[in-house]
């Protein structure tokens, strides 16, 4: 008998486990920070007829370089972020995960360094390990903001290629000022690092918080990367981009993207989504203010919230987090077990969702006779 064959897996990819949060059928899934509200009836006919328009020719390779969605983009940059840019400015793939992954591949790899800020968003050291870039994380602060002359000491003594900063933060919520991340980007720019302000929950910002895009005309190592994810409820859809100050950031992506990357059938129902942005911010506002009213209940209840400008709350404390997921499962509310010791995430839904998610945690914490 033969020996048995043994995979010849990489040895770091050796023991680890695939990223991913648990897709389970309950009641209310709160945990992976999607958007609650599919889009309207109109406009997902109106997709289809735009899907149904390029049927025929699907027999043929999509625009490689998706010009047609990038343009669209540009007009959605200049009217939510105040922002003019030009097509070459601006990148498109599959999520924001695959332009951050080719942002590594193009800017990281063997003796480059990419540096963040703990905690924060748990795809980036797998980017790393990816593109065999080394990646180091330093602590927020006690409110979740960065301490910048720290930061600025880190990318003065490591020399890093690639600054991640998160605005909105994954899993805290917490957005960064404007001057907070322009200093960084100045000393980044001495070092000769990029910055990438990951801004994949910017939409839900509140109206004084700007975005990093408003910098990009000032500093050429600037990079802000979205989705259509969220704001725009195309989670399956997958739709990321990035806009960049200087357009040799898209050259180089071009270098690393795999061939015809984005489907004819993507492009498509992004274009018509960007033609419709205006139905969809409608329902951004309804989830901005469920936030609001939320966060300040969880205040009420005792609760640490996190300073949030997304569409999820961080809250704490607990002594065994994982007894209090685990009841909230049990009752059919699916949150996520993330961030620093103590706390949890919860995405916020519909009225109706967030209805369950409050009864549910008051059950669970033994005030099963308190008002929801």
């Amino acid at each position: 008998m033969s020996e048995e064959f043994v995979l010849p897996i990489r040895d770091d990819l050796i023991g680890m486990h695939a990223y991913g949060a648990p897709q389970l059928d309950v009641a209310a899934r709160l945990n992976v920070n999607e958007n609650p509200y599919s889009v309207p009836e109109s406009l997902a006919r109106a997709m289809g007829d735009a899907v149904a328009d390029i049927a025929s020719g699907l027999n043929r390779y999509p625009d490689r370089d998706a010009v047609a969605l990038r343009a669209a983009l540009c007009g959605y940059i200049a009217t939510e972020a105040g922002v003019d840019v030009g097509v070459e400015q601006v990148w498109a793939a599959n999520g924001s995960n695959e332009v951050m992954h080719q942002l590594f591949l193009a800017f990281g790899g063997p003796g480059r360094l990419a540096v963040t800020f703990d905690p924060t968003y748990s795809m980036y050291p797998e980017y790393a390990r990816d593109t065999f870039t080394e990646f180091a994380t330093y602590p927020r602060q006690a409110d979740f903001g960065i301490d910048v002359p720290g930061a600025c000491d880190v990318i003065e003594q490591r020399r890093p290629s690639i600054v991640i900063l998160t605005s909105p933060n994954n899993p805290t919520g917490t957005a960064l000022s404007l001057a907070d991340v322009e200093a960084i980007t100045i000393k980044a720019g001495t070092a000769g690092a990029i910055v990438i302000v990951d801004e994949a929950y910017a939409e839900f910002r509140r109206d004084n918080v700007d975005s990093a895009c408003t910098l990009l005309s000032r500093h050429p190592n600037l990079i802000v990367t979205r989705t259509m994810s969220k704001a725009f409820a195309l989670a399956g859809a997958r739709l990321g981009y990035a806009i960049a100050a200087n357009a040799g950031v898209v050259s180089a992506l071009m270098l690393v993207r795999l061939p015809y990357h984005l489907s004819a059938v993507t492009q498509a129902v992004a274009t018509t989504a960007l033609a419709h942005s205006d139905v969809l911010q409608a329902r951004v506002a309804q989830v901005r203010e469920e936030r609001d009213a939320m966060a300040m209940w969880l205040t009420q209840e005792g609760f640490d919230v996190a300073d949030s400008d997304a569409n999820f709350l961080l809250f704490g404390h607990f002594s065994d987090r994982h007894d209090v997921w685990q009841g909230l499962l049990d009752r059919g509310v699916l949150i996520r077990e993330t961030g620093p010791e103590g706390w949890l995430r919860v995405t916020v839904g519909t009225p109706e969702e967030n209805g369950m998610f409050r009864r549910a945690l008051l059950q669970v914490l033994g005030r099963q006779g308190e008002d929801a």
